[in-house]
């Protein structure tokens, strides 16, 4: 590991330890805050103050982590409180999210802010409230429920939200200013180290973030989008798994607590019985003796046990159950002894066994008394006779009511650490994953780019950011970037040794090109540089034409590279011309001017020849034109195929200046060199008759590029020498008034 990994990795180390001192941070705060509420006697809370400013400067996870923590801590002081751990982990995403939008530098923005807190606190917060406890009836929250229900006429519900959003939005503004004092005190270059992050690569600058979004996407097909649900699916059928299997066993439990509770009231009423006296209380009611004394004990027995809500006593007979004691409710005045009550359908299977004193197991009901759970204990005599069942009944839809509030207080308890658990997996995700992979995607696309550009500089710094990135997972995606890293090398070995080879295959090109010339050049003793001043007046023409917008769409850079290394072929055709001709001092007759106009289209044959061999290699295609069309007149008087304006190719078009323009301007044995004004003044009248007026234009603009050329290669010739190597061209033919 090298010096700079070194660093990166303190870096990292250095700002997660700044990140926990943040979560300590805000823990403290929502306490501390908290503790100076209640020992002053607000009708608030501001406990949410740390999950606030650990939000907003350490981001999602630390900011749930303190909102889930500090419900777990009030827990060991108020049960209730933890039941409230989602409310406060939505709160810390509010304000992640409102801060990331900008919300906290404008005052609506602001206020805006606070109005969601409330929503969250009074209205989520409130509806929770409203399902474990019900409406606060006591202090200031009591006070304005009883107000929006008799003033506002709203129902007990809607009172209730009402009364707690206006407590929360007084509750929130206070927590939203100091939170926000708290931020704007937290100088901004401490800012960024507090952020929880958990690099596994080197990290990248906002700007590859904003790339890689742009690249990888950020919609419903990304990565990023299908892990997120998939943590979500999965912790939601894990919910729902734990809630359905926790539910039911806790109905199963619950109701195996209360068939033993009204089993043992039903075993203690019938305790209470004296079973000698069981047919005198039957007979003479009230007014038999200890009659009274033991209905009172039976009343004490259901009011000690709150669940029971009847207890009764009966003699089974055949006709049905005689009434022996039956207590007196707030709703239900009890039967009077002696009279006669029929069987309930929901014991039909059972009366064979009542009526033989036996024991029955108890029994879910649903009668004119209500959806009841009944439990019946034989009362036995002194000769171990059945003489009659003591009976006490609870309500089931208060066991209901129990497995209610279990159910809800466990999706609650799930909602929390539900979001806990799902940021933490994102977070995994998206720096153990989301991250490398998006990264390299992106490096990828780049050095594609560069590669299809054949661009070595981008080429070379996209492998270096690869090799950069450092990934170190420990995992398949660390395989990946390795294997990655090793393609990439391999990649650009592979492209430098196709280059390499290209190079030497167009230097085996060129050569031979110079060779062709060098031949044409050996049988004309006026050539001199000819062609390779023609070659750097060709390129100037057409740099200057794409610099005036003109023919922009064909003078890329490869074609004018292209024209001016085919510009040597123009007059290769001249091989076969004979010498005798080529180097006549004199002027030509129209005979040998015949003859001397044959060389463009034998040059072109013989480009069309080697075309075939090599497959057609676009600079040979620009040699052809060349050598074949050099000749040609703007107004369609030249030669071979007399050609007329835009019909010639642009490439003839141009050489067709720079070689009449080198014609003129150099030395031949058959004349002395024209001074430069006179032969530039010559291209100028020829404008739009000889030669293309575009093209014309453009020379006009460059003759100081055209006078350095010219006064190069003149000091080069003066002294003898010539330009040897790639920049080559050839030699027209002779400049007289027969064929300029």
């Amino acid at each position: 590991m090298n010096e700079k990994d070194n660093n990166n990795l303190n870096v990292n180390k250095n700002n997660r330890l700044l990140s926990l001192l943040l979560i300590l941070f805000g823990i403290a705060m929502n306490f501390l805050f908290a503790k100076i509420a209640a020992q002053s006697g607000m009708p608030v809370y501001i406990d949410n103050i740390g999950t606030i400013v650990a939000g907003v400067l350490g981001g999602y996870l630390p900011g749930i982590f303190v909102a889930v923590a500090n419900n777990l801590i009030n827990y060991t002081l108020d049960a209730i409180s933890i039941y409230y751990a989602g409310v406060s982990a939505l709160i810390a995403i509010a304000a992640v999210n409102c801060y990331r939008k900008g919300w906290f530098t404008k005052v609506t923005g602001v206020i805006k802010f606070i109005l969601l807190l409330a929503v969250i606190g009074g209205v989520i917060g409130g509806t929770i409230t409203w399902f474990l406890s019900g409406a606060a009836e006591e202090g200031i929250a009591g006070e304005w429920y009883l107000w929006c229900r008799d003033t506002l006429d709203l129902n007990n519900y809607l009172s209730h939200i009402l009364s707690t959003f206006a407590l929360e939005l007084i509750d929130k503004t206070i927590t939203a200013m100091v939170a926000l004092i708290i931020i704007k005190l937290i100088p901004l270059r401490i800012r960024p180290m507090l952020w929880f992050s958990g690099w596994k690569q080197t990290p990248v600058t906002e700007e590859e973030k904003k790339l890689e979004k742009s690249l990888i996407g950020g919609d419903r097909h990304s990565l990023n989008a299908k892990i997120a649900l998939m943590l979500v699916f999965a912790t939601l059928a894990m919910a729902l798994v734990v809630t359905g299997v926790s539910s039911s066993l806790f109905n199963e439990y619950s109701k195996n607590q209360h068939k033993e509770i009204v089993d043992g009231a039903a075993k203690v009423a019938a305790h209470a019985i004296d079973p000698e006296k069981v047919d005198e209380y039957l007979e003479k009611g009230e007014a038999a003796k200890g009659y009274t004394e033991t209905e009172k004990r039976l009343y004490a027995i259901r009011d000690y046990m709150p669940d029971i809500e009847y207890i009764y006593v009966y003699v089974i007979e055949s006709d049905g159950c005689h009434v022996v004691f039956d207590l007196d409710t707030a709703d239900v005045k009890g039967n009077n002894p002696g009279d006669l009550v029929e069987f309930d359908p929901s014991f039909k299977d059972y009366i064979p066994t009542l009526l033989k004193g036996g024991r029955i197991d108890p029994i879910e009901s649903d009668d004119k008394y209500g959806w009841l759970l009944t439990a019946y204990e034989p009362v036995y005599n002194s000769k171990g006779e059945c003489v009659c069942y003591a009976a006490a009944d609870e309500m089931v839809s208060g066991i209901n009511e129990y497995e209610r509030d279990f159910a809800i207080k466990v999706v609650l308890l799930f909602f929390g650490f539900f979001i806990l658990i799902l940021v933490i997996g994102l977070w995994m995700a998206k720096y153990h994953v989301i991250l490398p992979i998006n990264s390299m995607a992106s490096l990828a696309n780049k050095f594609a780019y560069s590669e299809e550009e054949n661009n070595d500089d981008m080429m070379e710094s996209s492998l270096n950011q690869i090799l950069d990135l450092k990934i170190r997972t420990g995992d398949e995606v660390q395989k990946l970037y390795e294997s990655f890293c090793k393609m990439t090398i391999d990649t650009v070995d592979h492209v430098n040794d196709i280059r390499h080879q290209s190079e030497a295959i167009e230097q085996l090109q060129d050569g031979l090109i110079v060779t062709m010339v060098d031949m044409v050049e050996g049988r004309d003793s006026d050539t001199g540089n000819h062609v390779r001043k023609t070659a750097a007046y060709a390129r100037i023409i057409m740099e200057s034409l794409r610099s005036m917008g003109y023919y922009t769409d064909q003078l890329t850079d490869k074609y004018i590279s292209e024209v001016e290394k085919s510009a040597p072929l123009h007059d290769v055709g001249k091989i076969s011309v004979s010498g005798g001709i080529l180097n006549k001092p004199g002027k030509l007759t129209d005979e040998e001017f015949a003859i001397m106009q044959t060389h463009t289209t034998a040059g072109k044959e013989m480009i069309d020849q080697v075309i075939q061999t090599v497959h057609g290699e676009s600079y040979l295609m620009e040699g052809r034109n060349l050598a074949g069309y050099h000749h040609e007149k703007w107004n369609g008087k030249g030669y071979p195929e007399g050609l007329a304006g835009e019909e010639i190719p642009l490439s003839a078009r141009v050489m067709a200046i720079a070689d009449v323009f080198d014609a003129l301007s150099s030395k031949r044995i058959y004349k002395d060199a024209m001074p430069f004004e006179k032969a530039v003044s010559i291209i100028k009248e020829d404008s739009g008759s000889h030669f293309d007026p575009k093209c014309v234009e453009a020379f006009l603009n460059s003759l100081d590029e055209i006078r350095g050329v010219l006064e190069q290669y003149n000091e080069l010739e003066a002294k003898g020498e010539r330009v040897k190597g790639n920049e080559v061209s050839t030699e027209t033919e002779k400049d007289n008034s027969s064929n300029s």
